[in-house]
Parts: structure tokens; C-alpha cells; sequence
């Protein structure tokens, strides 16, 4: 699925050179990006953030809210999870859907679905992938408020009262296993044996990239566990990736399309995903100033890059020189480390790579104002 070696990834991504240049150049991504989403979604019917309202306004959900209040105060992460769902300025949290219904607009029906009622099409899309679209918004959301559950070894005084912290791990708990629920409730109300096992699958795919996630995190500390290029991108494809490309997959199944159609939606939703989760990590090294200081994540692909760069032995000498006394990191002096080498640039050149293969994966559909919408979303991946 994944390539062996960096350097057969490096081939196809150099001489689109020009396309990074303008990239890094470019200082309008957030605002861009919030765009291209805004006029994406206008081209489906409605918001993507008010797909799953049906079940946000439910009464159980309700009764979670009220509880969650409780939590208002302290540093739980599920309060910062429950913001962000409610207010996501910069569109990043509710995309997968939209991504889903553009491609069912852009495919059209398909010559093969002769039971599908075209006049149950609404804006192109039929009820069914709407729903799955749903589905998948329900899905990334329930991962998102597991993810919020903390780890009460390392808990402080500061970060609240240990009784709400506990509280707040077993809301977490709860609500993500009730928005999966709902999940697989309309999942098999879709009555469509191969899309059941694409989003069951996604599913178990999340589940081993978060696992894989949650182990290298515990062995940040130590400079000799690493993983390659490979690895990063096989883990990332897991964690981020594979549950958007499935259920892209999965809208062409609910219109009988092809198995050409089908795994070009696959390859598109694989890349596109590959590429923002690149763009996310490169934010830090591309926006920070001089001095200024800006924590990252030591499995972050600039990182990942620089240490197949320059070796176990000298990122082990640069670990050192960046912990201080409290035996803490100092993340501007590795941040420089980091920005010295060509680590960044790397990183760049595999975001562009993949925003490349999103755009050539769309290409077989035809010309349409949703086909210009995923471009515009693979283009905008490409800028930061």
C-alpha cells in the first residue's frame, strides 16, 4: 500500500517543484482552506457541520451536555473536543463528510443503478450517501472524544480536581460509545453488506493507527525508538486516513459505480487525508519565528524526516543539548535543530506529493463544480 523507501516517493514529488515554492510562499492557508470549505459545502445542499444535528439534539446527547458542565474549570480535554464541534473556525473537524457527498455529486449516478430512484436525488447526492456521510462524521467524532481521555498518572493539581478529571475520562467514554452506536445503527440501515465491511474495517483501522499513536507517545523520551518514512505514513494512513478513503470508496458502492470509480474515490480520500495530516504537522516549523517557541509532537513527519536525515547518533546529541536541567525539552532549540536540515523540505515535498495524487485521482470524473471543489481541497492542502 505504502512505498518502501522515501526515495521513490521523492522522484514523483521533485519535479513538482514549482507547486511547493508557491506553497511555502504562501501565508494565506487558514484563511484559504476555511474558504474552499465554505464554497464546497454550499454545492451539497447544507453544511457539513450540521449533518449529525438529528443526533447532537437527541435527548441522550443532551443529558451528556448537562453533565459536561460539570467539567468547566478543569484542563479535561473533552471540553476542548465539545468546543471545537460547535465552533470549528477553521473547518477542520467536519470535512470528511463534505468530502464524501462531493464525490457522490461528482460521480453522478451511475448507469449500473437502475434501482436507485434518481428523483430521490437531492442536489445529485442520493439519501443513502447522505447518510453514510453521516455516519462517517459520527465515527471521526466518536474517536475524537476517546482520544480526550487522560492518562491520570501524570494528572496536577492544576489541571482540576482529580474527582472531575475521573468524570470527565467516564463522559468520554460514554459519549464516544454512543456516537458509534449510532454509527452502526445507520450503518445497517443502509442494507449494503460491502459498505458494512469497508466502514466496519475503517473502523478497525482507526482503532490500530491510535494504538500505534498511543505506544510511540509513551516512548517519545527515548532517541533510539523511531520509525522510518514507511512507518509514519503506513501509521498515518491508519489513524487518519483510512476511514475517509473507505467511506469514499463506500459512496461509490451505494451507487453501483465501478470498481475503477471505486478505488480512484479510494486513492483520493487516502491522499487527501495524507496530505492535511502532513500540512498539520508542518504548521509549527513553517509559522514559527525566531525564538519563539512552539510545542510539537516528536512524531511529527518533519521530525520523522530529520532523523532519518541525520542519523540515531546525532538526534540523540540534539535530545541532549535541547533538555534542560529539569529534564524537560526545550522545543525552540529542537525546533531549530529540526529547521536546520532538510527535514522540513522534505516533509513539504510529501505534501505535495500526495495533493498531486488527489488531484490526478479526481480527474477521471467528469468536469463538474464538485470535481472543481476537490480540486480546489486538493490545491488547498498544498499551501500553508
Amino acid at each position: 500500500m505504502f512505498p518502501a523507501t522515501w526515495s521513490r516517493l521523492s522522484r514523483a514529488a521533485l519535479p513538482r517543484g514549482g507547486l511547493r515554492t508557491q506553497s511555502l510562499l504562501s501565508s494565506s492557508g487558514p484563511s484559504n482552506w476555511s474558504k474552499v470549505v465554505s464554497d464546497a459545502e454550499k454545492l451539497v445542499g447544507y453544511p457539513t457541520s450540521f449533518m449529525s444535528l438529528r443526533c447532537l439534539l437527541s435527548d441522550e446527547l443532551s443529558n451528556v451536555a448537562m453533565h459536561v458542565r460539570k467539567l468547566v474549570g478543569t484542563q479535561h480535554p473533552l471540553l476542548n473536543t465539545a468546543r471545537g464541534y460547535v465552533y470549528d473556525s477553521r473547518h477542520n473537524l467536519q470535512t470528511r463528510g463534505l468530502i464524501v457527498l462531493l464525490l457522490s455529486k461528482a460521480a453522478g449516478p451511475s448507469h449500473a443503478a437502475s434501482g436507485l430512484l434518481s428523483q430521490d436525488m437531492v442536489s445529485g447526492i442520493y439519501p443513502s450517501q447522505r447518510n453514510l456521510a453521516e455516519i462517517t462524521e459520527l465515527i471521526h467524532t466518536a474517536f475524537l472524544v476517546h482520544r480526550g481521555i487522560v492518562d491520570l498518572k501524570g494528572w496536577t493539581d492544576s489541571d482540576g480536581p482529580l474527582k472531575d478529571m475521573e468524570f470527565g475520562n467516564k463522559m468520554a467514554v460514554l459519549s464516544g460509545d454512543f456516537l458509534l452506536a449510532n454509527a452502526c445503527t445507520g450503518l445497517a440501515q443502509l442494507n449494503n453488506t460491502k459498505v458494512v465491511e469497508l466502514i466496519s474495517s475503517a473502523i478497525g483501522d482507526v482503532v490500530q493507527g491510535i494504538y500505534s499513536e498511543n505506544y510511540s507517545n509513551t516512548e517519545e523520551s527515548s532517541p533510539t525508538d523511531g520509525v522510518d518514512v514507511a512507518a509514519w505514513e503506513e501509521h498515518a494512513f491508519l489513524s487518519h486516513g483510512a476511514l475517509l478513503a473507505k467511506s469514499c470508496q463506500a459512496a461509490m458502492e451505494l451507487a453501483k459505480h465501478d470498481k475503477g470509480s471505486q478505488r480512484l474515490a479510494f486513492m483520493y480520500g487516502k491522499h487527501i487525508s495524507l496530505g492535511h495530516k502532513l500540512n498539520s504537522d508542518l504548521q509549527p516549523f513553517l509559522k514559527s519565528g525566531a525564538g519563539e517557541s512552539a510545542s510539537f509532537s516528536l512524531s511529527a513527519a518533519p521530525v520523522v524526516f530529520h532523523r532519518q536525515i541525520v542519523g540515531q547518533d546525532r538526534w540523540r546529541q540534539q535530545l541532549q543539548q535541547a533538555t534542560t536541567l529539569r529534564n524537560q525539552l526545550d522545543y525552540s532549540k529542537l525546533l531549530a535543530a529540526v529547521k536546520s536540515e532538510k527535514g522540513v523540505s522534505s516533509a513539504v515535498d510529501l505534501c505535495c506529493y500526495h495533493g498531486n495524487r488527489a488531484l490526478e485521482a479526481i480527474q477521471a470524473f467528469p468536469s463538474s463544480e464538485a470535481r472543481s471543489a476537490l480540486e480546489n481541497i486538493a490545491s488547498a492542502v498544498n499551501k500553508f
